[in-house]
């Protein structure tokens, strides 16, 4: 599947499928796996979570380190964040949060739910799109 215009689009859809093979089979989208880490019964989900940032941290400290630029040219990297009180923070990942324990999905996995079988997980879809929609309507007025 190749898209005129957009050569790398294939390893993109390519490496998302792969990403979305390896959350179902490291049970990464199983609501009981979910359950298990808000009841702090198991660490499954939290090796997951703490691998994920051990390695994107030394793969950012290895692009950077070889000077890897993105398609465009331009450097890749984090931006600085301003903290100030951290209000938004709490508040945008309490609203995560609670999204994630009542829909037993955080937005990672859900197309990876949606192609393993769980058509019920269309609803979250939809409702992530709807809050994407609606967060990008306030953000003019909303501080950052």
């Amino acid at each position: 599947m190749t898209v005129r215009g957009a050569p790398g689009l294939t390893a993109y859809f390519s490496a998302g499928a792969l990403f979305g093979l390896v959350l179902v089979k490291a049970e990464a989208v199983s609501w009981f796996r979910i359950q298990e880490m808000f009841r702090f019964q198991a660490f499954h989900m939290y090796g997951i979570m703490l691998s994920a940032v051990v390695v994107a941290g030394l793969s950012l400290a290895l692009l950077r380190r070889l000077g890897v630029r993105a398609l465009d040219g331009s450097a890749i990297g984090l931006a600085p964040k301003a903290m100030g009180g951290g209000y938004r923070y709490w508040i945008g990942g309490t609203i995560f949060g609670v999204g994630w324990a009542l829909t037993g999905a955080c937005p990672g996995p859900l197309f990876a739910l949606l192609g393993s079988g769980v058509a019920v997980i269309g609803v979250t879809i939809l409702g992530a799109l709807a809050g994407t929609w609606v967060y990008g309507a306030l953000r003019p007025r909303l501080p950052h």
